[in-house]
């Protein structure tokens, strides 16, 4: 995997995302056509950002039609992707989805340490929490 650093002037740019924008080619395609590498890794939509282009104007195929063609990873939720879901439904999903297995995590945690707790009261005899009610 080559992980050198890619340089396109800004005249290249807009001159791929012209492309893109008239053509019937993929993203993929036409990354790999100008720049010889095979993933487009969002390149061309940053670009797209970053140039003043509105990539909600676009249509969503030039935007998911190469993320559809790849596998679905394992551990994925099993809902279905919605190809009417817009970019940022997708992102705040996934974000959604971040944060419940945070949370699990965090009760987990919280948990395993009240257990730990609760073992080390009985064990030593000694009150480790601090009651209620009591004043200072």
């Amino acid at each position: 995997m080559n992980k050198e650093r890619m340089y396109l002037t800004r005249e290249k740019k807009h001159q791929i995302i012209n492309e893109l924008l008239s053509g019937n080619k993929t993203r993929r395609e036409i990354f790999t056509k100008h720049t010889g590498r095979d993933r487009e890794h969002g390149h061309i939509i940053r670009w797209m950002k970053e140039l003043g282009y509105d990539t909600k104007s676009i249509s969503r195929s030039y935007i998911v039609s190469d993320s559809l063609e790849m596998p679905k990873k394992k551990g994925n939720s099993d809902k279905p992707v919605n190809p009417n879901d817009s970019f940022e439904n997708l992102q705040l999903q996934k974000r959604i989805a971040e944060l419940e297995k945070q949370l699990k995590e965090a009760e987990l945690k919280a948990i395993a340490f009240s257990t730990m707790v609760d073992i080390a009261e009985k064990e030593f005899n000694i009150p480790i929490r601090k009651k209620l009610n009591t004043k200072p």
